[in-house]
């Protein structure tokens, strides 16, 4: 498994790979959720095509100083796992390496993005949509890996490839959970005892109150299972559409009821889809 620390060397070690190129974009901190997603670009690349795993904490994609100040950096043994689980390489670009000084491009979705997380994050999924955008351009992939954990994420890459006629393949994976229910994330290493005991509860209040008759009832539901929490405290708690992402008035078709939760300042996402109501 080779490493490359810049452009360059990345674009010179991808030209003796052979297709198809299979990227699994990461921030690093890897954990059996990421090792998913490279078994998956494994498959998909078959035994004689490339699987890259970039590994880059994106800084304009933080709204918080103090979290990509905090953000879990640990790079040892996260070239382990790529390459226990069949990684060809792994790009990893040190400093200014993806930005330069005075960088004027961003790459705006004005329409999903106004919703979830974009409403308490301000700029995240322009970072998001940049940084993805200049990894496909990089290394000129045939298909990327996400986890569907950031679902809004998901539906916002998929939307910009649409939108800019790019001709890169998105491959999904379901979220992979701890054994208690919690989504799997690089912040969940950050939370203290209480609070890592305490948040089964996300995934218990979306799943208990997705069997309600209506969408006042299926938030009422979520939200008085998730203020009962000593530690937790909701950054966001929304019903809405699957395709748009807007609130949802109906249960007449797909919605997801997701949220965001603050333990102390660890801020972790979940949801679960809603089959539409007969």
């Amino acid at each position: 498994m080779w490493l490359a620390n810049t452009k360059a060397d990345l674009r010179a070690r991808l030209s003796s790979e052979k297709a198809p190129v299979i990227l699994v974009p990461t921030m690093g901190a890897l954990h059996p959720g990421h090792a998913s997603l490279i078994d998956l670009a494994r498959i998909k690349a078959g035994a004689n095509g490339t699987v890259l795993v970039s590994i880059f904490v994106n800084p304009i994609q933080f709204d918080r100083a103090e979290d990509l100040e905090s953000y879990p950096r640990t790079l040892e043994p996260d070239l382990a796992i790529c390459n226990e689980h069949g990684a060809d390489g792994v790009f990893v670009p040190k400093g200014g390496e993806m930005y330069f000084p005075d960088r004027s491009v961003t790459i705006i979705e004005n329409n999903l993005a106004n919703h979830l997380c974009g409403t308490t994050r301000p700029g995240h999924f322009d970072g998001v949509c940049t940084v993805v955008l200049k990894l496909f351009n990089l290394t000129r992939c045939d298909a990327a890996v996400f986890g569907e954990k950031d679902f809004q994420q998901l539906a916002i890459i998929r939307r910009m490839l649409r939108d800019l006629d790019l001709e890169t393949e998105i491959i999904s994976h379901p979220t992979i959970r701890e054994p208690d229910g919690l989504a799997m994330s690089s912040r969940n290493r950050r939370l203290t005892l209480e609070h890592r005991a305490d948040t089964p509860r996300i995934l218990r209040a979306l799943e208990s109150a997705s069997t309600g008759n209506t969408p006042q009832q299926i938030l009422s539901d979520a939200r008085d299972i998730l203020e009962e929490s000593p530690f937790g405290k909701i950054d966001y708690l929304s019903l809405v559409d699957a395709e748009t992402l807007a609130p949802a008035e109906t249960l007449s078709s797909p919605t997801v009821l997701a949220c965001a939760v603050f333990y102390g300042n660890i801020r972790l996402i979940d949801h679960v889809d809603i089959s539409p109501r007969a």
